[in-house]
């Protein structure tokens, strides 16, 4: 192998290297790994003594978040705590009765339905169900 021959591989393979070590994290940034979601069907959301009327709660209903909301007229209400606009987290705004993502002004209703803001979707409704002092959210069917 002559020498020019052989430093133009060299170099050239020194140059992909460098590139690729560039782009590997660039490409696992942009695409993240999946993870397996952990199917719950039920959770444990409170008590019934932790939620005076007119509050919330947040907890956690497998990998994302929840709410359980008492309202004023002491109904209990859960729903994912994710906005349907950008993920962020949503919460419950006693003063007007509503869900209110911070991160752009959303609304949603307490039947899960956007009032104002760009979520493009009702927020996801979970069922409540009072087994003796224990407060059970799980998934509808």
């Amino acid at each position: 192998m002559e020498r020019r021959r052989f430093i133009n591989f060299f170099f050239g393979g020194s140059f992909l290297a460098t590139l690729a070590a560039f782009l590997y994290p660039v490409i696992r940034y942009v695409l993240p790994p999946k993870q397996a979601e952990a199917v719950q069907k039920k959770v444990a959301a409170a008590k019934m003594g932790d939620l005076a009327p007119n509050t919330a709660k947040i907890f956690k209903f497998g990998s994302v978040p929840a709410i359980l909301v008492n309202t004023q007229e002491g109904q209990l209400l859960a729903f994912s705590a994710v906005c349907t606009h950008l993920t962020c987290t949503v919460n419950y705004e006693a003063a007007t009765g509503t869900l209110f993502c911070p991160c752009h002004n959303g609304r949603f209703d307490m039947a899960g339905n956007v009032i104002s803001g760009p979520p493009p979707r009702p927020i996801e409704t979970y069922i409540v169900e009072v087994v003796g002092e224990d407060i059970f959210v799980s998934k509808k069917a």
